[in-house]
């Protein structure tokens, strides 16, 4: 059976203690000392299955118990802290120290053993546990792209027939679905990779800014611009560069866009020297191009110069095979600390995570998992550790339900700052003060971020 060790210096709570557990059919010992359980772990004789500890005792106090023991290096620890003093400061300390569980005296005998079955419950599932992880794949710890399944392979397959070519990719997919992450390896693995690889948001900086941050400017070009400035573009010179979310780019910049593809040359800002660049242009957006272009929102002949090598990242719903994969590589991302061993994680909770639908795709696993890590402290994650962003998680994710249900514009979900604006005007007729009222924001607060988009 179980082998229980209480330790408390006082011989009634102990005794207490022996009886109860000794009815559960528990083998139990006893100690006195916080020293005791020291040697419990030291001992060659093996750590007791759980070790029921006192918080106030005559040599080392629980807390400091648990310290030394942490500072040895261990995992998290099958110890549950008792105290008389039920104040938020021990219980916070015994659990940042890594105790599983605290009680407060005076007990509640029921309570107790609800704790201490709770605990060999969940210690049970590890058997569940090891088979589980050995039925598991475990990735390459060097292969940034993970997954098996027939779409990913095609993925692969891409990326290493472009590798050494200086073309120019564009990766489309859902949002969260792993774009930056492709077009990183695409410039690590490439005759670029030397030279610097230069990220930009197209989404985050308005028409007004965007131009100056691709181009660079001249010395007095504009208001403040008091020093001639690089732009992006000749930072990334004999390396490559990113542009992220080019589908919000606007029609004018889109333009000037098209020049440098065309020539590989540009001038800055209020400049009329051509700078010329030797740049590998990678595009990522999750939009579908073909629609804008057919909308009159993107440039038919930009569209083609871009797509030149055309790479799909498909959402994890369509790929569900690769669901274990990712989870066992998060786990071993987002460890509990530094000294932790990878958080395992039920077969019960494993099954929710291959039913969910994964409106946020890869990023909202990576996210769930780190949570779960934290919620069940680097131990076993059950299925009470794992939670959704509601049921109907795929509308959170739908840019004009988020506004009608009263998000504000800084709190909304993997959206852009012009897409909110353009939505609130749509929702609200072309209203500007009710758009304003549905973003969480005051008519010239609105005005002026409409602006800066040039949106009419």
């Amino acid at each position: 059976m179980p082998n229980v060790m209480i330790v408390d210096d006082d011989a009634a709570i102990r005794g207490m203690l022996r009886d109860l557990l000794e009815d559960e059919d528990f083998t139990v010992t006893e100690a006195e000392t916080g020293s005791s359980v020291i040697d419990a772990f030291a001992s060659d004789n093996g750590t007791p299955d759980l070790i029921m500890m006192d918080v106030r005792m005559p040599d080392k106090s629980g807390i400091e118990v648990l310290r030394d023991i942490r500072s040895d290096g261990n995992g998290p620890l099958p110890i549950i802290v008792m105290t008389a003093f039920g104040t938020s400061s021990v219980a916070i300390q015994a659990m940042q120290h890594g105790a599983y569980d605290y009680l407060t005296k005076p007990f509640d005998l029921d309570d107790v053993l609800l704790k201490i079955r709770r605990f060999f419950d969940r210690k049970e599932l590890s058997d569940q546990i090891a088979e589980l992880s050995a039925r598991l794949d475990k990735p390459d710890p060097n292969d940034l792209m993970i997954g098996n399944s027939v779409a990913m392979q095609e993925v692969y397959k891409t990326v290493g027939k472009i590798a050494r070519s200086d073309a120019t990719v564009l990766i489309t997919g859902e949002t969260g679905t792993g774009k930056e992450l492709i077009a990183s390896i695409i410039h690590e693995t490439s005759g670029y990779s030397s030279g610097p690889f230069v990220k930009v948001n197209c989404a985050a900086l308005p028409e007004t800014l965007l131009e100056s941050e691709l181009f660079g400017h001249e010395k007095g070009a504009f208001t403040g611009a008091v020093n001639q400035r690089k732009g992006r573009f000749e930072m990334a010179n004999k390396g490559s560069i990113l542009l992220d979310e080019i589908g919000e780019m606007t029609l004018s910049t889109q333009k000037k866009l098209l020049r440098v593809l065309q020539e590989r040359e540009f001038e800055r800002v209020g400049g009329s020297v051509s700078v010329k660049i030797d740049t590998r242009v990678i595009a990522a957006t999750n939009k579908i191009i073909a629609q804008e272009v057919e909308a009159g929102r993107f440039r038919e002949d930009l569209f083609y110069r871009l797509n030149v090598i055309s790479i799909y990242l498909p959402p994890l719903r369509d790929r569900n095979d690769d669901l274990p994969l990712l989870v066992e590589h998060f786990l071993n991302k987002h460890r509990f600390n530094s000294r932790s061993a990878p958080a395992r994680i039920s077969q019960p909770a494993m099954d929710a995570l291959m039913d969910y639908d994964w409106p946020g795709n890869v990023r909202e696993l990576e996210n769930l998992i780190a949570r779960a890590v934290v919620d069940a402290q680097g131990a076993i994650i059950t299925r009470e550790h794992i939670s959704f962003l509601g049921a109907d998680s795929r509308r959170l994710f739908d840019l004009g339900e988020q506004i009608r249900r009263g998000t504000t514009l800084d709190n909304l979900l993997g959206m852009t700052e012009r897409s909110a604006l353009e939505e609130s005007m749509s929702i609200a007729k072309g209203d500007r003060a009710e758009a304003a009222s549905l973003l969480g924001l005051k008519l010239p607060q609105f005005n002026k971020r409409a602006s800066a988009h040039n949106l009419e």
